[in-house]
């Protein structure tokens, strides 16, 4: 069994918040010892610290490793393997930000996830949904005005796929539950990168989403849900959905919502920063480049809204194309109203919740998976040493220096 000593950090708990100096201890992938003065098994590799912070592996819960390119619709129009052979190098550049786990949120699907588990290719562990279920015309449906035919075929890439009344949605979400699905995504809102929808929409019957629900239920997994608007939130939420992706225009009444069904906050603030600068170099339509605006400023107040109220809060990044490399930008634009352990806990233990790897990922625990950020400085002194990449000392995944 290969064993690595990292030795003489100083190991962050995110439960408490503090910081214990000592050793820690890899074995078999998981973190078997913690503590100073450890002896190092025979073989082991050991790596000095001096003194530098310790913190689990990253989560980020919601990303798409497919979107090379923020033209969402021209996705289905790759080859296959030219959409993978971007999706490995997107996963990889993703580990070397920190980031040893993530929940693809639609677009990966399980021939990716059985390559990184395999070793073929590098990047984080990958949760994923396959493809979103998106209602005719929903933020799922790429097709603009004048195209009828819909290739929904599954070696397609692309992020959604079409269904439509209670009996489709359920034979789609059943499918995507045979391919493997952690999670089941849906469209409940419109959104920005669609390019006949509304922002402002609702998307889905509520017996349509209570379908989506039941067959995720049965299958001992959770649906998370595309939705913005505090209506949209709110029927959400009503219909059993247990995660909600951005929600940027909720109000006081969905942070009651949030609490009353024991519901997970995604919000993903930096892609709307990234989309705004940058959105129409790597390809995003101009309609689409027009409604981030309606998104873009209320993210923050709702996150503070949702922070304040005790909601459970997920980190996010939602990045497209290029604009993958911002991805711990969302570091620094929290904290503009959380503090940087309310941050790093988003990003570790309550992700690890939402993900249903409560105690085998976001910690240090012993018996945890060895997944581990060494970092120079001090994140919960400046949360910049989260926010910029080049602070990154070390990552281990799985028990292994990457």
């Amino acid at each position: 069994m290969t064993a690595l000593l990292l030795r003489s950090g100083k190991l962050l708990d995110v439960e408490s918040g503090e910081y214990a100096e000592g050793d820690l201890l890899c074995v078999g992938g998981r973190i078997a010892e913690t503590g100073p003065g450890l002896t190092a098994p025979e073989g082991a590799r050991t790596v000095e610290l001096g003194g530098a912070a310790v913190l689990p592996g990253l989560i980020d819960a919601h990303v798409h490793v497919t979107a090379a390119t923020a033209d969402l619709s021209a996705l289905p129009s790759w080859s296959p393997s030219y959409a993978t052979a971007h999706a490995a190098q997107i996963m990889g550049r993703m580990l070397d930000r920190g980031f040893t786990t993530v929940r693809d949120a639609s677009g990966a699907d399980f021939g990716l996830a059985d390559a990184q588990a395999e070793g073929l290719i590098r990047g984080p562990r990958l949760a994923f949904c396959g493809k979103a279920l998106s209602q005719t015309g929903g933020h799922g449906d790429g097709r603009p005005r004048g195209t009828q035919v819909h290739d929904g075929h599954q070696c397609c890439a692309g992020l959604g796929r079409i269904a439509d009344g209670v009996d489709a949605v359920r034979a789609a979400a059943r499918d995507e539950l045979r391919k493997g699905a952690h999670h089941i995504k849906v469209m409940a809102s419109g959104g920005v990168a669609s390019p006949t929808d509304r922002i402002d929409s609702t998307q889905y019957s509520m017996d349509e989403l209570r379908a989506i629900v039941e067959e995720a239920d049965a299958a001992n997994r959770y649906v998370a849900a595309h939705a913005y608007t505090a209506r949209s939130v709110s029927r959400a939420l009503c219909a059993g959905i247990r995660s909600i992706e951005h929600g940027n225009l909720i109000d006081e009444s969905n942070v009651a919502e949030f609490l009353e069904h024991d519901a997970f906050l995604v919000p993903t603030l930096v892609t709307y920063w990234a989309l705004k600068a940058e959105g129409r170099e790597f390809g995003l339509p101009e309609e689409s480049w027009r409604k981030v605006d309606d998104v873009l400023g209320a993210g923050l107040a709702a996150l503070e809204m949702a922070h304040r109220a005790g909601v459970k809060i997920v980190y996010g990044s939602d990045l497209l194309g290029g604009m993958h490399r911002h991805q711990n930008e969302e570091f620094r634009i929290r904290s503009e109203v959380q503090q940087p352990l309310d941050i790093i806990r988003s990003a570790t233990s309550t992700a690890a919740d939402l993900l249903g790897m409560t105690g085998e990922i976001g910690t240090l625990r012993v018996g945890a998976l060895a997944d581990l950020v060494v970092l120079d400085g001090d994140p919960l002194a400046d949360i910049a040493n989260l926010a910029d990449p080049e602070h990154i000392r070390h990552v281990v995944q799985h028990g292994a220096l990457v």
